[in-house]
């Protein structure tokens, strides 16, 4: 087998392509799942579903989980997993409304304090998990309960509100229509730029590089769609401050895991650890780290949530590790380690929120919610079983 791929390039050529063809297939299945649910709720709707309203709610009410998905997608790229970040969100979103409504703290300096408190609980499951050797579904698990038990002691139990206007705006304000038209053609720009420039790179590596037609014909959909999002949420009130962070905070961390050693360390530790070790990697440290983000995006989740609901309750993030760890599997991160993106993440929480709100408008009783997803969580996780054992045949 080896010398037919060293002495055949055509053999090569073609093991290439499927490796190719089979990484476009996951993308393409997302997006196909996602226009049937789009199509399905539309229907059952009379369209209501695709109104520039509902869309823009749409994107708001993702960002809570699109946020956890994006620290989950790394945290299951390592072979981890953090029960704890709903009890997170909820934590610190109420000490978020208890420093601003009870000490009159002002919002920059009680959203750096969230984030901070997130990162230092992120560090706390880290250590346990990294340099105690204590499995980190425990530690989270503990954690899950720990964090909900100090919420609703240090908030006796009730809800905390008003806030501040401002700090409101945080989960509520919108874009200026030209505003989020100049940012899409930015990234239309950008999205060609690197196109070209990942095709001359292949180029001067003697690499395969697809045609002119499937490299740019794909970033024009790409382009052409992003435009029709951006003038669906201009009919409305314009791209929601929301969903604007969980895209910045997304490209920065899939930068982040494609393109430097950081995250190439994460894949060679959640792919082999053993080989990690040996080749000098520091397992413990990059373990460490990964749950400081965890528990940083956490506690920015946690601000997003109470800024748009304007209150901090005991309840705040129920549940919400249940749909991170969904979305991040429905997008085609593995549960056993070493393969995950953070843009399918997003992606994934996309369809678990569209999921939620088609049924809601349909009416259905909450029970059809938790039981269509956890079918589909069932679903995806024997998939990815499934490919498991499919490649190692």
């Amino acid at each position: 087998m080896k010398a037919n791929l060293n002495n055949n390039s055509g053999g090569k050529s073609s093991f290439s392509s499927k490796i190719s063809f089979k990484i476009d297939l996951q993308a393409y299945v997302l997006i196909i799942a996602f226009l049937l649910i789009v199509v399905i709720f539309g229907f059952f709707t009379g369209g209501e579903f695709l109104s520039s309203r509902n869309v823009s709610n749409l994107f708001t009410q993702m960002s809570v989980i699109a946020l956890l998905a994006i620290g989950m997608t790394l945290v299951l790229i390592l072979a981890q997993i953090d029960l704890s970040v709903g009890s997170i969100v909820g934590l610190t979103g109420g000490i978020a409304a208890i420093l601003q409504v009870w000490h009159g703290w002002d919002t920059w300096a009680v959203v750096l304090a969230a984030v901070a408190i997130g990162a230092l609980i992120g560090f706390w499951h880290g250590w346990w998990v990294a340099y105690r050797a204590v499995p980190a579904f425990i530690v989270t698990l503990a954690g899950m309960l720990i964090f909900r038990g100090i919420l609703i002691g240090i908030t006796d139990g009730q809800t905390i509100a008003p806030l501040k206007e401002s700090f409101m705006a945080i989960g509520t304000s919108y874009l200026p229509y030209l505003l989020g038209y100049i940012l899409a053609i930015i990234g239309i720009v950008l999205m060609f730029y690197f196109t070209y420039r990942q095709r001359d790179k292949r180029q001067s590596l003697g690499l395969i590089v697809p045609s002119h037609i499937v490299s740019y014909g794909k970033i024009t959909a790409y382009s052409v769609l992003l435009l029709l999002v951006v003038y669906m949420l201009n009919r409305y009130f314009g791209i929601p401050v929301p969903f604007l962070i969980v895209l910045t905070i997304g490209i920065i961390v899939a930068f982040v895991t494609m393109k430097t050693s950081f995250g190439r360390y994460l894949y060679a530790i959640g792919g082999n650890p053993e080989a990690a070790a040996l080749s000098g990697i520091n397992i413990k440290r990059n373990t460490l780290w990964v749950f400081v983000i965890m528990g940083a995006l956490a506690g920015l989740a946690g601000i997003l949530l109470t800024g748009r609901l304007n209150a901090a309750t005991t309840s705040a993030g129920t549940s919400y590790e249940m749909d991170a760890i969904a979305a991040c599997v429905i997008g085609g991160t593995s549960l056993m380690g070493g393969k995950g993106n953070v843009i399918r993440s997003i992606f994934g929480a996309l369809i678990m929120a569209s999921i939620d709100n088609g049924m809601s408008m349909m009416n259905l009783e909450a029970f059809w919610q938790y039981i269509v997803k956890g079918s589909i969580l069932l679903f995806a996780v024997w998939m990815d079983i499934y490919s498991q054992k499919k490649a190692t045949v």
